[in-house]
C-alpha cells in the first residue's frame, strides 16, 4: 500500500507538471542570496490578519519579529511581538542545530523546544499544543518578509477510503484558522 501510495504520488509530481512549459512560471521575488538566518537579521513590522474559520471573521493584530545575533555563535534573539504597545512579548531564542542541514530550534525559555527546517528559500516549522496542530512558514520577498501560520484540530475531522490498497485511509483535517503578514525591516 505503501509504495502504491509513493508511485501515486509520484505518477501525480510528473503527470501533473509535464504539461507545464518551459518558462511559464513567473519570475521570482525572492532576493537573489538569502542566507537563513543572516539575511532576516533586522527588527520586521505590520499587521498579521487572523481569519477564524468557525466565526468566519477577520481581525488584524500589530506584529513585530525581533531577529538579532546573540552572544553565542549560531544563536539568535527571535523575539515576536503582537498587540498594540507590545502588549504580548515573547523573547525567543533561535539556535543552529545542524545549519548545514537547515536545522534550527527555536527555544522559547520555558522548556518548551520547536524545531524548525530552512527548506526550499522557507523556514518553517510545525507543532501541536493544546489540541491544535500549527505549521508555520516565514520567508523573504522584495516587498518584505512574509509570514504564515495555518492552525488545525489535532484530531481528524473524518476518515475516508475503504482501507485497501487501490483506497487507503485518509485522515481529514479542516482548517481552523489562518494567519498571514507582509512585515517591513525598520531603519
Amino acid at each position: 500500500m505503501k509504495t502504491t501510495f509513493l508511485l501515486f504520488l509520484f505518477s501525480l509530481s510528473f503527470s501533473g507538471f509535464s504539461q507545464v512549459k518551459k518558462n511559464s512560471h513567473p519570475k521570482k521575488t525572492i532576493p537573489a542570496k538569502v542566507i537563513f538566518p543572516t539575511s532576516f537579521i533586522g527588527h520586521w513590522k505590520g499587521e498579521l490578519e487572523w481569519y477564524a474559520a468557525k466565526k468566519g471573521t477577520m481581525q488584524t493584530v500589530p506584529m513585530e519579529l525581533h531577529i538579532l545575533p546573540a552572544d553565542t555563535i549560531g544563536h539568535y534573539s527571535w523575539q515576536l511581538v503582537y498587540g498594540a504597545g507590545g502588549q504580548d512579548n515573547r523573547p525567543y531564542k533561535l539556535k543552529a542545530i545542524d545549519s548545514a542541514k537547515g536545522q534550527w530550534v527555536i527555544d522559547e525559555l520555558n522548556g518548551i523546544v520547536l524545531n524548525g527546517t530552512w527548506l526550499g528559500e522557507r523556514f518553517s516549522g510545525a507543532f501541536a499544543v493544546m489540541g491544535n496542530v500549527i505549521v508555520d512558514s516565514y520567508w523573504l520577498e522584495k516587498d518584505g518578509l512574509h509570514v504564515i501560520f495555518f492552525s488545525y484540530a489535532q484530531k481528524p475531522e473524518k476518515t475516508t477510503g475503504n482501507n485497501t490498497e487501490e483506497s487507503p485511509n485518509v485522515e481529514v483535517y479542516r482548517i481552523g484558522s489562518f494567519q498571514k503578514a507582509i512585515l517591513q525591516k525598520q531603519q
